[in-house]
């Protein structure tokens, strides 16, 4: 490695009295990866749209040097023409166009005053060879898994000549294995001389692939580290939330009463193609009990969950839900609410917030008529209301009138609890409820579902990472295939026996 390919110096940002940036300097060498962490609201998106002229010079101060040049890029064109190119986060993907298209999508090869197919697809097919698919460029995009969609991002990057990749949170709707095998491409890219810039949430990930990493804290920079002089998941931690998190998951009593809800030889078939995504499943959750749902990504989990919440997924959905030893019969979500059964989904943007409108909007729009009179909104009492969810929640914001497309990750994933905290359920089903947030604001939620449980309430978990579920569940169901497969208490519940009992079953399944 080299001089410095890129300098970022006293950069400061402000979004009206709001400051975002307030002095971040950033120094990366020609050939790294240079991996950026903080907690949600930190600054590390913010910072990466202004190099990347997202945010124009003009609207922020401090100095950016790119290959020793001063740069004052006026927009994403000016970057992408010096090889800097940004993966978003939320991919800029168009699903209803061929892989093709896509990578060459505004920056099309021409043959006269048309495009040439031919060599689009050949040149698609060459780039996507580099990024280890095999698919056929051909192939519309909503075809693809969502790991191999970041990998149509990645070749699409490279058609440009990148030569610094930035990557915003690359693996956070990842399962494990589309992860490393993401990072191993990103490795090789530099093995070949390319330089990336990856923030990510994934501690582990981040240490594992970088050799440089710069922490970032409330919109300054609070120190680089080394790879070289070694560098640790709780060294991170601790320079991004100012303290130690000595234990990941906050200590709980747990306090375990009687069944709250049992679902009795539960059925759902796909809701377009003859498959079932849940076979017999039978599970029960006690209050003040935290049960968590483990499995492979394609397991089921989130199919069934739904079919539960309302029957909001699937078709010809069959079987018996007991609540209090009660039948009951759950045909709308309306009805689920009515029955105190929240359903947090795991994908918060799109389903869980209408992210244009306030969070005080946001809080009560699942329960209005608790702020109703004979249908007329109480526009105090959801004032009242929306605030004390926020101070409880601790989301950070200027005001309850702020949008929720305005907030970190970790405050927009507050907010959707809120807003189901203010159905007062007795059942709450938490679909990947800490996925793209940071540690500080992980540890956060783990103590408010702790308040909860303490409570009385019922939790059923549902999570990818298996030491969250481990950290925090007393008893774990493993699905694998729209199966339940194991059940676990917390002090049997290991690693390796939730993944032997996912192996062993797929391995009974093709035996049959």
């Amino acid at each position: 490695m080299g001089d410095y390919m890129l300098e970022m110096t006293h950069i400061e940002k402000h979004f009206g009295g709001v400051k975002a940036l307030t002095d971040v300097t950033i120094q990366v060498e020609e050939g790294e990866i240079h991996g950026i962490c903080g907690e949600n609201g930190a600054g590390k998106s913010t910072l990466m749209n202004v190099l990347s002229g997202v945010y124009p010079f003009g609207t922020y101060s401090g100095d950016i040097h790119y290959l020793s040049e001063e740069c004052k890029f006026s927009g994403i064109k000016d970057s992408e023409e010096k090889g800097i190119v940004i993966i978003h986060q939320e991919l800029a993907l168009i699903p209803q166009l061929s892989i093709g298209e896509n990578i060459f999508l505004g920056n099309e090869v021409k043959k006269g005053i048309g495009i040439d197919w031919d060599m689009t697809h050949q040149m698609a097919e060459s780039l996507l060879h580099k990024v280890g698919l095999n698919e056929d460029p051909r192939m519309l995009v909503q075809e693809l898994s969502v790991g191999k969609q970041q990998l149509v991002e990645i070749a699409k990057a490279l058609s440009k000549n990148v030569k610094l990749l930035i990557l915003d949170e690359p693996t956070a709707s990842l399962n494990d294995e589309d992860s490393n095998h993401l990072l191993d491409i990103i490795l090789g890219l530099r093995a070949n001389g390319m330089t990336a810039i990856i923030i990510s949430h994934k501690l582990a990930e981040i240490e594992r692939v970088a050799d440089h990493i710069t922490v970032i804290r409330d919109g300054a920079t609070i120190e680089t580290m080394s790879a070289e002089d070694g560098i640790s998941e709780q060294r991170i931690i601790k320079s991004m939330v100012g303290r130690e998190l000595t234990n990941r998951f906050p200590a709980r009593t747990s306090n375990i009463g009687d069944i709250s809800l049992e679902v009795k030889n539960w059925n759902v078939y796909h809701p377009q193609l003859d498959r079932k995504t849940a076979s017999d499943i039978n599970i029960k959750l006690r209050k003040g009990e935290v049960v968590g749902l483990s499995g492979l990504m394609g397991a089921g989990r989130s199919e069934f969950a739904m079919s539960v919440f309302g029957k909001l997924y699937g078709r010809d959905i069959t079987g018996q839900l007991y609540l209090g030893g009660k039948e009951i019969k759950l045909n709308s979500v309306e009805a689920a609410i009515k029955h105190k059964i929240a359903y947090v989904t795991e994908d918060r943007k799109s389903c869980g917030l209408v992210l244009t409108n306030s969070i005080r909007m946001n809080t009560t729009l699942a329960n209005m008529g608790r702020i109703s009179n004979h249908g007329t909104i109480d526009a105090d009492q959801e004032v009242n209301m929306a605030e004390a969810y926020s101070k409880l929640l601790n989301v950070k914001c200027n005001s309850i009138e702020d949008n929720a497309d305005s907030l970190s990750g970790g405050n927009q994933q507050k907010v959707l609890l809120a807003k189901w905290m203010f159905t007062e359920p007795e059942v709450l089903i938490l679909d990947e409820p800490t996925r793209g947030i940071d540690v500080g604001a992980k540890y956060e939620i783990y103590q408010f579902i702790n308040k909860l449980v303490d409570e009385g309430l019922s939790i059923l978990m549902i999570s990818s990472e298996m030491p969250e579920l481990l950290g925090m569940c007393d008893r774990i169901y493993v699905m694998s295939e729209g199966r339940m497969v194991a059940e676990l208490d917390k002090e049997e519940a290991t690693q390796e026996a939730i993944m032997t009992s996912i192996i062993e079953s797929a391995g009974k399944e093709q035996s049959i």
